[in-house]
């Protein structure tokens, strides 16, 4: 069961990396809607994170935050054959968000045709397995008050305490309803829109890409495109794609310093996040400053250029106290 646990914790966090190079890499003051949708979906990954680790500390376990590589695929075997990989804005990284959120039923409005079918199970399709294990467990086996995060720490009125069966249960339905939207059932056709009654994560992915607005309208789907986003793909940092892959030994030096003040704050980050998880002192708030640390470095580093004087490198996301770091050329 903790296994089955461990795998939605690095689930959820290994969609950050991609969203958040994404995210990044739109030039300051442009891009207002992209931009907003995409730290919406980040901000809400990161409380699904919080409440998957919440339930396995409820139910005895040590949650560990596994710093994902790549290009890869994404954990328990949720879209196999979907390779992710971390690119700058654009119609391909959104698409690659549709792919990681897509539901199993997507709500599909009028003149736009389905996404790529994935195979492999969906996230949703995940989380319903999770739901049924943890359904199965017995009373004893929850502890309340556990190394539990709320919004007393982070995120404030998103994350809550799991104390038991009926708190994992309503956390799971967060994280399918906000990943997915409402799902197709023999008593409805679904819809878009997440419990919050915003869009969920699979449709803002799919405006950004179509570069249009969804709304509401009389059709049989109850949802037609609307008038453009004004996505603009061009205003958008040259930054290279997987940057994990890169040797940045052949870099100039202050690309070289980028990307290493870049893999310090993702490695303080990731360790704040487990000792946050697992009762540490601090709590969330040394967590959330390696975050903001993170974001200053990677606006540094994309704005540094590299050796062909043309493109940037967004942040590798590489943990350098993993074991693994000590090797590649693209270590610093």
């Amino acid at each position: 069961m903790q296994a089955l646990v461990q795998t939605a914790i690095d689930l959820e966090f290994s969609t950050l990396p991609p969203y958040l190079y994404a995210l990044f890499s739109i030039r300051p003051d442009t891009n207002v809607p992209a931009f907003e949708r995409l730290h919406e979906v980040i901000m809400e990954e990161m409380t699904h994170m919080c409440l998957a680790c919440n339930i396995m500390n409820a139910i005895g376990g040590k949650p560990a935050i596994n710093a994902p590589k790549y290009p890869g695929p994404l954990p328990g075997d949720v879209d196999a054959g979907l390779t992710v990989h971390l690119l700058p804005l654009s119609e391909a990284a959104m698409q690659q968000g549709m792919a990681i959120e897509e539901p199993s039923e997507p709500i599909t409005p009028k003149a736009m045709a389905m996404a790529p079918e994935d195979t492999g199970v969906t996230i949703g399709e995940f989380y319903e397995r999770l739901d049924k294990e943890l359904k199965a467990l017995p009373a004893s086996a929850w502890t309340a008050n556990r190394n539990q995060v709320d919004d007393a720490q982070f995120l404030q009125g998103q994350i809550f305490a799991v104390n038991n069966y009926e708190d994992a249960h309503k956390a799971i339905d967060q994280i399918v309803s906000e990943g997915e939207g409402t799902p197709v059932t023999p008593d409805g056709k679904g819809s878009p829109l997440d419990f919050r009654d915003d869009l969920a994560h699979y449709y803002r992915f799919w405006e950004i890409s179509r570069n249009q607005l969804l709304v509401k309208d009389s059709s049989e789907a109850g949802y037609a495109w609307g008038p453009s986003l004004g996505v603009d793909w061009d205003n958008v940092y040259p930054a290279i794609p997987d940057p994990q892959l890169h040797d940045f030994s052949k870099e100039p030096e202050a690309a070289q310093k980028a990307q290493l003040a870049c893999n310090g704050a993702y490695t303080g980050m990731i360790y704040m996040l487990a000792e946050a998880f697992n009762g540490g002192e601090g709590g969330m708030g040394l967590a959330v400053r390696q975050m903001f640390d993170l974001r200053v470095a990677a606006r540094v580093a994309l704005e540094t250029p590299l050796a062909d004087g043309k493109s940037v490198a967004g942040p590798a996301f590489i943990n350098l106290s993993a074991p693994a770091a000590s090797s590649g050329g693209q270590q610093q």
